[in-house]
């Protein structure tokens, strides 16, 4: 992991678009606030600008953030819709060259689209004596990242049958625990783990994700799709003891 003094965290090195996974450095706390309802992205930047301002944190505190999209993206069109996402990053000098290590989900909701790229919630870390511990595990689908297409590092493409969507989630598992093992965590530590499908996880909910451990608090399972076509589980989880709401 990378330790980023300035902002309070450290990440796991990912891609350009986002860090694997951040981790609250000692005597930092990881805060998440969430939008009642989506704001587009210029907007949310704008208002995320002020509100760290405002309580005294500075922007490279800014370590992750959950998107959400009108639809999934095609390979080429994900990576330009990321290019423009990172510009704001590179202003507030959080974001040097590809390195990147804000974490992030962004997926798309099945009903009740946003019109446009939108926030749902960002996170930040916060100075606060004695604390340690938190961390939030950036968003990750069926997929190995970091290749030229999607689709050539796919688990069972196109095949959403049970017995495929199993093999995708205990995929995504996997990739979730090993990115708590990089932070130092497992899923006891976990405040809320979320999932991202369409398609019905009840046939492995038990078996795979609850006898983890994973379902321990309760599982958030959003009707939503990953952001890039043929994409079919994603999941995501953290430790962030303190969460505010923002009516927007």
């Amino acid at each position: 992991m990378i330790d980023v003094p300035a902002g309070g965290y450290r990440y796991i090195p990912g891609v350009f678009q986002y860090s694997a996974g951040v981790g609250a450095l000692d005597g930092f706390q990881i805060e998440r606030v969430t939008f009642q309802t989506p704001v587009p992205l210029a907007d949310g930047f704008t208002f995320i600008e002020k509100y760290l301002t405002g309580q005294g944190v500075p922007l490279l505190a800014f370590c992750a953030c959950e998107l959400r999209s009108p639809a999934p993206f095609t390979d080429a069109g994900f990576i330009a819709f990321n290019r423009h996402y990172c510009g704001t990053l590179e202003r507030w000098g959080i974001m040097t060259g590809d390195k990147n290590p804000v974490a992030r989900s962004n997926v798309c909701p099945e009903v009740d689209k946003p019109a446009e790229p939108s926030f749902h919630a960002f996170c930040f870390a916060r100075k606060l004596p004695g604390a340690s511990g938190s961390f939030v595990i950036a968003g990750s689908g069926e997929a190995e990242e970091g290749h030229a297409s999607y689709r050539e590092r796919t688990v069972r493409f196109g095949d959403t049958s049970p017995a495929g969507m199993r093999e995708k989630a205990v995929f995504v598992l996997g990739r979730m625990e090993q990115r708590m093992t990089a932070v130092g965590a497992t899923w006891s530590d976990t405040t809320a783990v979320q999932v991202y499908t369409v398609y019905d996880l009840h046939p492995f909910l038990q078996d795979e994700i609850a006898r983890r451990g994973a379902a321990r608090h309760g599982l958030t399972w959003h009707l939503a799709r990953p952001p890039v076509q043929g994409l079919d589980y994603e999941m995501d989880c953290r430790s962030v003891p303190v969460e505010h709401r923002i009516r927007s």
